[in-house]
């Protein structure tokens, strides 16, 4: 279980760390979106693994967490965007007709999802709209500070809503097996411990 809420952890630290490159780079890592994305949709999923694809699908995310528990090369950016979704999540808890819409929306979008994927701009398009008629109307926003030239692109904007509905997404699955603020407070060096031996795991099963 102390497993299961690191990688889901994990998941909203990759969402929010690819949003972060978007904002401030314009770019970002394919095969992580596509995971981050993906994992949207495994609503079903037989554990927390499954639901990224295996361990290799967060890999990116048990990076950037460990960053960030361990301080010394951590992105306040990052950050405050994961403590954002995390907040937003609790929010959400509370909203049983938006939680209704959110899981109409996605089952919607899924049928578009078995013939071209996760990650294709259609589907970016449908979760970026889906986020702004639910996420983004509960307080407080999450608020994305970048680059005002990939601000300003909404092709991009797009992609960085699909994906804070990800990030969403997994802090739903953190508290689902868990997970709370106050238990990642007192527990900050388990959870870096913890989150060091998947990423070896991570590494070893990929040869």
């Amino acid at each position: 279980m102390r497993e299961s809420r690191v990688i889901a952890l994990a998941g909203v630290f990759q969402a929010c760390g690819v949003v972060h490159s978007l904002a401030t780079q314009g770019k970002s890592e394919p095969a992580v979106v596509e995971a981050s994305l993906a994992s949207v949709f495994r609503i079903d999923a037989d554990s927390v693994n499954d639901v990224f694809g295996g361990l290799g699908g967060v890999r990116f995310g048990l990076e950037t967490l460990i960053a960030n528990l361990d301080g010394k090369a951590g992105n306040t950016a990052i950050a405050q965007l994961a403590i954002g979704a995390l907040r937003l999540e609790r929010k959400l808890s509370g909203r049983r007709e938006m939680l209704h819409a959110l899981s109409e929306g996605i089952s919607a979008i899924q049928r578009q999802v078995e013939h071209l994927g996760p990650a294709h701009a259609t589907v970016q398009t449908r979760l970026a709209e889906l986020y702004t008629e639910t996420l983004s109307l509960l307080r407080p926003r999450i608020v994305v500070q970048g680059n005002p030239l990939y601000l300003g692109d909404p092709r991009r904007v797009e992609q960085i809503r699909a994906l804070l509905l990800a990030a969403v997404r997994a802090a739903v699955l953190w508290r689902q097996v868990g997970g709370s603020q106050w238990r990642l407070l007192l527990r900050r060096r388990e959870y870096t411990m913890l989150a060091r031996g998947l990423l070896a795991r991570c590494t070893l099963d990929n040869g």
